[in-house]
């Protein structure tokens, strides 16, 4: 089994302190190279850490994020790419990284503690919406009103996960074409049309708003979904352990603005604010299980 032991420039193993600082610069929005000139850290460490980190923040929110008393969830995700946009995959790249090109981040969110449920990095296609629909089932424990955009891969992957146990409706939103192509510049928005598509769903809470100013929490802090700059990720390893880091932050290290307290305590899966420093904690016990294990 392999020791987990990561050293810096002068090869001395990295300290609680240096991994807070690194994982905090992540954390931030920091890219790789400024976390390198801030914290003193080779770069094939840090990248190394963020790999680690990753595996220590997925399993635990994988493990923690069960039998959620979720009543209203909103599923929707950004887009994004890994080493370059559809168009511009070369066949190269093409033969030796199938994920070359556009990545959607598939996610669900609380309408109420505002807690990110789960999210699935893929395509955006029947296949990962329904793996995506199940994973999200799972971790409920009681009835739920989902409401998702008008894609309609989500029919089917709802009726599979949920069956009749659901009151789901659809937000579909009409926008008008452009009259000229601009670039970079988004239709105008014209209407919207709720659709009844399962159970009884409450007009009232038919809205996918908390999901898609989400989104924009995304790309304002995550590097790799910042617009129309150079910190895409250039393999899915660094792209999903990037996303798996920043949702820990945002699920257990951050407080809301609104609710006063972080997400995780809002939806009652936690008792009191993680730090930065709890997180490297957790890591380390993993390492020193596995050490004891090998």
């Amino acid at each position: 089994m392999l020791k987990l032991v990561w050293h810096n420039r002068q090869g001395r193993k990295v300290d609680s302190k240096t991994r807070t600082h690194v994982v905090s610069c992540l954390i931030e929005g920091c890219s790789i190279r400024s976390a390198v000139r801030i914290a003193g850290v080779a770069r094939k460490t840090i990248m190394r850490l963020l790999r680690e980190v990753r595996q220590v923040c997925a399993d635990y929110q994988d493990r923690i994020l069960r039998n959620l008393k979720s009543r209203r969830i909103q599923p929707d995700g950004p887009w994004g790419f890994l080493y370059c946009k559809d168009k511009n995959v070369p066949p190269e790249i093409a033969s030796k990284c199938a994920c070359a090109g556009g990545v959607w981040l598939w996610s669900a969110i609380d309408g109420d503690s505002k807690l990110i449920l789960t999210w699935t990095p893929g395509d955006r296609d029947a296949r990962t919406a329904k793996h995506f629909v199940d994973d999200v089932a799972e971790r409920l424990s009681s009835r739920v009103q989902p409401t998702t955009d008008g894609h309609r891969v989500y029919l089917n992957a709802v009726e599979d996960a949920f069956g009749c146990e659901v009151d789901y409706a659809m937000l579909v939103k009409v926008f008008e074409s452009a009259q000229e192509e601009t670039r970079y510049c988004s239709a105008k928005y014209a209407s919207c049309e709720s659709r009844f598509v399962s159970g009884n769903p409450d007009p009232k809470h038919i809205s996918t708003s908390f999901v898609k100013r989400h989104n924009w929490t995304v790309r304002t802090a995550m590097r790799r979904y910042v617009r129309l700059s150079n910190g895409f990720s250039r393999k899915v390893e660094n792209h999903a352990a990037a996303v798996a880091l920043n949702y820990f932050a945002y699920n257990f290290n951050q407080i809301h603005r609104t609710l006063r307290t972080s997400r995780a305590m809002a939806a009652g899966v936690t008792d009191h604010l993680r730090s930065v420093a709890d997180l490297v904690a957790l890591w380390e016990n993993v390492e020193r299980r596995l050490e004891r294990a090998a």
